[in-house]
C-alpha cells in the first residue's frame, strides 16, 4: 500500500538541507508503487519531480506538487561479448558511489575515477555526470525509463541519450517526460587506466604505489576529493555549482595574453575549456562568506549553505559570482546545479 505524504520536508532530502516543503511526498521502490502514485489523484492534478540522491538541486521555493523518491535496488553482471567485457546493471534509487564500488569489487574498471560522486545512479546519464577524466557515456550502455503518459518502459541506446557535457536528453527534449528505472554500464577487467588527470598521479607517488590497480585509483579520487569538497552531511552543498566553460581558441589566446598562468584542457576543434574553478576564485569570490552562506575555502566552484540558508539566497550568489566573472574575464559561466 503506498503512502503520499502532505506538506512534507524536503530538508533531508537535498543536499544543500534547504527546508523547504513539497506539497505532496512519495515513494517508490518497484514498479507497482510507482504506477499507483501516478494513477492517484494527486499525481493526477499536479506536477511530479522525481528526486534521487538530491546532490545535484537547489531549492529556491516550496514545491507545489508531488515529489517522487525514487528507492529501486538492486545490482548485477551480466557477461558480455566479449571475454573481459561485462554490463553492469543497476536500479535507479542505488547511490552512485555504492555501484561504483561494487563494480570495483567485481574487479570490474571503467567508472573508478567517478569514486565519490553524490547522487543516485538515475542521476548520472541524466546529468552525465563525470570526475577526473570520465563522463558516464564513456562506459554508458543502455537505461531503461518509464514513460510517464504511456505508463510503457522504453530502453534507451547511448546516442537516443544525446549526451553533452553534463548535458542528455532527459535535460532538455525529455524532461520531466520519462522517469528513468535502471541504468547498463559496459565495464572490462582488462582497460587502461586513467590516471593523467588532476591530481591523481601524485596521490598515488604519495602513497607510494607504482603499478596502481582500480582501488588504488578510487582510493587516490576519494583521498583528492575528500581534502578539496566539503561532505554535504557536514556542510550543506551540491558539489560543483558550475560548469568548466568551453570558449574558442581564438577568445582563449585573447585571455591568455592578459592572464599567462591561466589553465585550459583542449575540448575539440578550435575550442578550450577553461578551469571555472579557477576564473572564480581570481574573480575573488574563494573562501567568502555571507551570513550563513558563501563560497568554499578549499574550491571556489562550490557554493554553501552553513546552516538555515535560503535557497533564493545561494542562487542570488551564484548570479552575482555569474556577473562577475563575466565582467572580469568576458566569460560566461553556466550553472551546473538544477534550479527549482
Amino acid at each position: 500500500m503506498i503512502s503520499i505524504q502532505s506538506d512534507f520536508s524536503l530538508k533531508p532530502f537535498n543536499t544543500f538541507g534547504i527546508d523547504v516543503k513539497a506539497k505532496y511526498f512519495a515513494r517508490f521502490s518497484n514498479l507497482k508503487e510507482l504506477e499507483e502514485i501516478l494513477n492517484s489523484k494527486e499525481a493526477m492534478q499536479h506536477e511530479h519531480l522525481v528526486l534521487g540522491g538530491g546532490s545535484n538541486l537547489l531549492l529556491t521555493k516550496n514545491f507545489e506538487g508531488l515529489v517522487l523518491k525514487n528507492e529501486m535496488k538492486g545490482m548485477e553482471v551480466i557477461p558480455a561479448s566479449s571475454h573481459d567485457a561485462f554490463l553492469v546493471k543497476s536500479f535507479a534509487g542505488e547511490l552512485w558511489h555504492n555501484l561504483v564500488m561494487f563494480s570495483i569489487e567485481q574487479n570490474l574498471a571503467g567508472i573508478e575515477n567517478m569514486s565519490l560522486i553524490p547522487g543516485s545512479v538515475g542521476a548520472a546519464p541524466m546529468q552525465n555526470i563525470g570526475a577526473y577524466g570520465v563522463e558516464v557515456k564513456d562506459v554508458f550502455e543502455s537505461l531503461e525509463a518509464f514513460e510517464i503518459s504511456t505508463g510503457k518502459i522504453k530502453t534507451f541506446s547511448k546516442e537516443e541519450c544525446q549526451f553533452g557535457y553534463r548535458e542528455s536528453v532527459f535535460k532538455r527534449a525529455l524532461k520531466n517526460k520519462y522517469i528513468i528505472i535502471s541504468v547498463t554500464l559496459l565495464l572490462h577487467k582488462k582497460a587502461p587506466l586513467n590516471t593523467t588527470y588532476g591530481a591523481i598521479n601524485d596521490e598515488l607517488k604519495k602513497a607510494g604505489i607504482n603499478t596502481p590497480t582500480i582501488r588504488d585509483v578510487s582510493n587516490a579520487v576519494i583521498a583528492i576529493r575528500k581534502s578539496k569538497l566539503p561532505d554535504p552531511a557536514e556542510i550543506g552543498n551540491a558539489g560543483s555549482f558550475f560548469k568548466n566553460p568551453v570558449i574558442s581558441k581564438a577568445d582563449f589566446e585573447k585571455l591568455k595574453n592578459a592572464y599567462p598562468d591561466i589553465p585550459s584542457y583542449p575540448s575539440g576543434d578550435n575550442h578550450v575549456k577553461l578551469a571555472a574553478g579557477w576564473l572564480i576564485e581570481k574573480a575573488g569570490w574563494k573562501g567568502k562568506t555571507i551570513s550563513n552562506y558563501g563560497v568554499h575555502k578549499n574550491q571556489a566552484l562550490v557554493l554553501v549553505n552553513y546552516g538555515g540558508a535560503q535557497g533564493s539566497e545561494i542562487y542570488n550568489l551564484s548570479e552575482d559570482i555569474l556577473q562577475s566573472v563575466k565582467s572580469m574575464f568576458g566569460v560566461e559561466l553556466e550553472r551546473e546545479v538544477n534550479i527549482l
